[in-house]
């Protein structure tokens, strides 16, 4: 099961862990994946997974949307 954004395509990052005695060892930084569920126009529901970066900006853009209209 991948760490991925279906919209995004948001994936882990690696990086380091550092001591306080500067010794590094790697460790990998995971993007907030939820899960949700979408309707299809068919009517049907899916899931995907969506960061919550992705769903914070989508929420943003829905709400110019409706104010423009």
């Amino acid at each position: 099961m991948s760490r991925k954004c279906s919209i995004s395509g948001k994936g882990p990052l690696t990086g380091n862990n550092v001591s306080h005695a500067n010794n590094k060892t790697k460790r990998r930084q995971l993007p907030n994946i939820r899960t949700v569920k979408i309707t299809l126009e068919d009517g049907t529901t899916q899931r995907i997974k969506v960061a919550a970066s992705t769903l914070r900006t989508m929420k943003k853009q829905a709400a110019k949307a409706t104010a423009a209209n």
